[in-house]
């Protein structure tokens, strides 16, 4: 027999990606499958891409306080996760795909959310200096959101380098229509969406506090950021163009920054990294190509006219932005190499 993983919020859309990571996990069978609403349906009414699951029943999520799982998944709306984690035992490994324990701030929790701050827990994104031990060693890691891996990970390293300015770092980031959740929203509908694009939360997105939290933690100085999130007519995916003004190679402002050595920098950060690829120069991620997989492309260069760092990330908003990420969390919890059940491979068309 081998380790037991039980899942919160298993009939939306990370939910569902998630069981599907799980079914080809070798080392973790899979227990209660809770749903709330959904409780007493068969898994695969929900979910008929997972065949593999035909007969198993969604139970209510109040039946996972007595689970005997080795970790539990929570994959619920924001703001409902931290009831469920206080029914669990204290010493029961959770990893939360919400968003109730990424911040540290309070106060930030409240504006971006609303409600009560349920208290952080352990951040897990791996590729960030020192997480992975910090990962390893906790019984609570929270995953973080779709948006803020993205655009963490293209920034981070060109920051942790001095090579860009704190200030005025600008993203714009368009997201497929799973990115919203499953629950039905008139402007979700197909006849809405085809053929559109939209800008939506505009300067006021619940992930930009998350981003900055991360970000900031690598410098000295405060990150300022403006953030503007766009609905893509696509099921799933993440592109995200992230610009900052050049700074210099280390050494001040005023020291020409080439794309060379910007590359230097996203190449010595996440050489040994398995879900990162940085891209061959002249090639641009793109939404597709990263499907399926539990990988981030990346791209940058240097606009000398504009003076600014151009990053660009491309990732599945369910796989790499939500359930794969926390499966990399489970497997370092667990003592399991991080990349079992997982592949940077995409799928085509």
């Amino acid at each position: 027999m081998g380790m037991t993983a039980a899942v919160a919020g298993a009939s939306g859309y990370a939910g569902g990606e998630l069981l599907r990571l799980l079914l080809g996990h070798p080392e973790l069978e899979i227990g209660p499958l809770a749903a709330g609403s959904s409780a007493g349906r068969d898994v695969t009414e929900i979910h008929p891409h997972l065949p593999g699951l035909e007969g198993r029943v969604f139970v209510d999520t109040s039946a996972l306080a007595g689970a005997d799982a080795d970790i539990v998944f929570l994959a619920l709306p924001h703001g409902a996760s931290a009831a469920v984690a206080a029914t669990l035992p204290a010493g029961a490994r959770v990893v939360d795909l919400g968003a109730d324990h990424r911040l540290v701030d309070a106060e930030a929790w409240r504006r971006a959310y609303g409600g009560e701050h349920a208290g952080a827990w352990t951040y897990g994104m791996p590729e960030l200096p020192a997480a992975r031990e910090a990962i390893r060693t906790s019984d609570r890691v929270a995953a973080p959101g779709c948006y803020p891996t993205a655009v963490t990970l293209a920034l981070a390293p060109l920051l942790a380098a001095g090579l860009v300015e704190t200030e005025d770092v600008v993203v714009v980031a368009a997201s497929g229509t799973s990115g919203a959740g499953r629950s039905p929203k008139a402007n979700l509908l197909g006849s809405e969406v085809m053929g559109d694009l939209t800008a939506y939360k505009v300067g006021s997105h619940q992930h930009r506090p998350e981003i900055l939290q991360a970000l900031g933690g690598l410098v000295d100085t405060p990150v300022s950021m403006s953030f503007t999130t766009v609905l893509a007519p696509m099921p799933r995916g993440i592109l995200a163009t992230c610009t900052a003004r050049l700074r210099g190679e280390g050494t001040g402002k005023g020291a020409e920054v080439t794309t060379d050595a910007l590359r230097g920098a996203l190449l010595a950060a996440y050489a040994d990294e398995p879900f990162v690829r940085v891209l061959p120069p002249g090639r641009w991620p793109h939404t597709s190509a990263a499907l399926g997989g539990n990988a981030v492309h990346l791209q940058v260069m240097a606009d000398e006219q504009a003076g600014r760092a151009v990053v660009v990330a491309a990732l599945d908003n369910l796989c790499k932005g939500a359930a794969g990420q926390a499966l990399q969390c489970a497997n370092l919890m667990l003592g399991l190499p991080e990349t079992t059940g997982l592949t940077a491979q995409g799928v085509a068309p």
